[in-house]
């Protein structure tokens, strides 16, 4: 009987000892079941830079190209609004993030984040876009010079938007806007500042006579024009500025091996259809330095510390 209970023991603790080993495999093989490190769960953040809903349907084919390449299950996450997206990275409920460039400068106030890649734009051929102030074709304005002359009314997009928020303060300060640092919605002798949250709104406030210009992101008013959301020619451009790309980073938990892996799977693209929309004709690598005259810009402007 002894001798029974002891091998029986024995059994017992070999089948334990087999399963703490299955499990503890399992683990692993989940933690890293990408290639190059990269967690078994890939979290992707996407600043909403037009509604939430319809940015993160556009980003699934997107979402599914990652996941085959990484070998990965990936989320995308598309928070309200942009500081939602810093927010997430500081507290890294999100491993990868699209940013814009202001958004980038701003949340790495909050956390350490490294820039990895961004777009080659398809309508400039290089990794910078244009941001542009908008009138209704059939204003009196030709310049932003006379949109601050005659006193009229401004959208922005987010606050914390490159395009839609720093750039068309900056080329509303050098045509003799007194933008407030303490008041972002104030900017005399502009009669009324708003922020409507996203470049389509920012457009459709214009076109609709609620305001009398808006800044955005050009690129954005093309596809809207495209897909017949705004009626082609019914806005016109009356000042541009051209803005370093949308930077994907990754939050400082990553290893580097991962964040190799990353890049290596962006500038992997090559699908036509798949780069078209990403609005990209392939991805180059970026670093901090890419954005300091951002940075610097968003300071003077009162804008770093905006988002979070």
């Amino acid at each position: 009987m002894r001798a029974s209970r002891a091998a029986t023991a024995k059994a017992l603790t070999a089948v334990i000892t087999g399963a703490v080993v299955l499990l503890a495999v399992a683990g692993c093989g989940g933690a890293a079941s990408g290639s190059g490190g990269v967690p078994g769960t890939l979290r992707v953040g996407l600043i909403p830079n037009i509604s939430p809903e319809t940015q993160k349907a556009q980003y699934e084919p997107f979402r599914e190209y990652l996941a085959r390449k990484l070998g990965v299950k990936v989320e995308l996450f598309v928070a309200t609004d942009y500081s939602g997206v810093v927010e997430a990275l500081a507290a890294e409920r999100v491993d990868v993030a699209y940013l814009g460039g202001l958004t980038y400068v701003q949340a790495a106030e909050l956390t350490s984040i490294t820039p990895l890649v961004t777009e080659v734009d398809t309508e400039t051929g290089t990794p910078r876009y244009s941001s542009a102030i908008v009138v209704r074709k059939d204003a009196p304005y030709r310049t932003v010079k006379d949109v601050v002359a005659a006193g009229g009314r401004f959208a922005f997009g987010d606050v914390s938007s490159t395009s839609g928020s720093l750039y068309p303060r900056i080329m509303l300060v050098d045509a003799g806007a007194q933008c407030d640092k303490s008041d972002l919605a104030k900017c005399p002798p502009l009669r009324s500042v708003v922020f409507t949250g996203g470049h389509d709104a920012a457009a459709t406030a214009v076109l609709n006579g609620n305001v009398d210009a808006a800044g955005l992101e050009l690129r954005i008013l093309h596809r809207l024009e495209r897909q017949g959301t705004v009626p082609a020619g019914a806005l016109r451009v009356i000042e541009a500025r051209d803005v370093m790309g949308y930077p994907w980073v990754a939050r400082d938990g990553l290893s580097d091996q991962a964040r190799r892996t990353i890049i290596d799977a962006f500038t992997g693209v090559t699908d036509p259809k798949l780069l078209a929309l990403m609005r990209a004709k392939k991805y180059v690598k970026v670093t901090a330095s890419d954005y300091a005259t951002i940075r610097q810009r968003a300071a003077a402007l009162g804008l770093l510390t905006t988002a979070g």
